[in-house]
């Protein structure tokens, strides 16, 4: 199988074309999986899956967690995705991407920026207060898109000398709070200036903090726009791989449009031939 690999802002996928390998859908939790493996195998945050679209889109992307499991939507992902598209020739600088949780369009910036659409969020509750590890943290949550990719928005002042292990540990207990019926991914963040945001976040599926996630960079500046903490435009949100950008057009309460734009990087391309594989066809 062909496969290209590429990041992000330091989020990391393995994408694979099915238009050309046809491969079952059956067969891409146990690629994830296996592929996704760090020393075993490739190793990456996720796995991608290009096919054709079933309505009027450039193509469909099917994500996956490291884990197996499906994903909704992946922000940095299909930043990638849609690079991708460009340079293989499936869709032109602009280009329309069918998602589990919706259409995402993107545009070619340059060679190397990618800026996207967000799905628009459908859930949003800024007043949560949750128990976990011994006390009570302020959370608001977020779903983008149908169905909704789920994000829990948390502040945490210092988050630069936070210790990596404490953040862990209540990462893993907010991302499985019955608070969350499906779980959710955790978002830490903390104002460091004017529109400057710094965050981690505890990704589901990969069960551990990724260097960058796009879809919980919207989620974090759509909660702080609309508590008035940031203006909405041009808001730098800073991650252990870089630096994200994410304007929101608000309309009264709600968000009409969420933008994401940021850094791609073709890592390499080639051939596997993991031999733990057992045959897919």
């Amino acid at each position: 199988m062909k496969f290209w690999k590429m990041n992000g802002a330091g989020n990391d996928f393995i994408i694979l074309n099915n238009l050309e390998e046809k491969l079952p859908e059956t067969a891409f939790p146990l690629l994830a999986r296996t592929l996704c493996t760090p020393h075993l195998s490739l190793g990456a945050d996720g796995f991608m899956v290009v096919d054709k679209a079933q309505g009027q889109a450039d193509f469909r992307m099917l994500f996956y967690n490291s884990d197996g499991s499906v994903g909704e939507m992946c922000g940095n992902g299909a930043r990638c995705i849609c690079r991708y598209g460009y340079e293989t020739g499936l869709s032109g600088p602009q280009q329309v991407i069918e998602t589990t949780a919706g259409i995402v369009t993107g545009t070619r910036m340059d060679r190397r920026q990618y800026r996207i659409r967000l799905n628009d969020p459908t859930t949003l509750r800024l007043d949560l207060a949750l128990e976990a590890e011994g006390r009570t943290w302020p959370c608001a949550y977020v779903e983008l898109g149908t169905p909704g990719l789920p994000h829990a928005v948390v502040p945490y002042p210092g988050l630069a000398e936070a210790g990596r292990e404490e953040l862990f540990r209540l990462g893993r207990a907010l991302r499985y709070h019955p608070a969350f019926p499906k779980g959710a991914n955790v978002n830490f963040y903390d104002l460091t200036g004017p529109d400057q945001v710094l965050e981690r976040t505890y990704e589901r599926g990969v069960e551990d903090f990724t260097l960058a996630c796009g879809t919980g960079t919207g989620s974090v500046v759509t909660v702080l726009t609309l508590q008035g903490l940031v203006s909405g435009q041009g808001v730098q949100v800073s991650m252990g791989g870089g630096v994200l950008t994410v304007d929101v057009d608000r309309a009264g309460e709600a968000i009409s449009d969420l933008w994401l734009t940021g850094p791609t990087n073709i890592v390499a391309k080639g051939e596997i031939f993991d031999e733990e594989l057992p045959p897919l066809l």
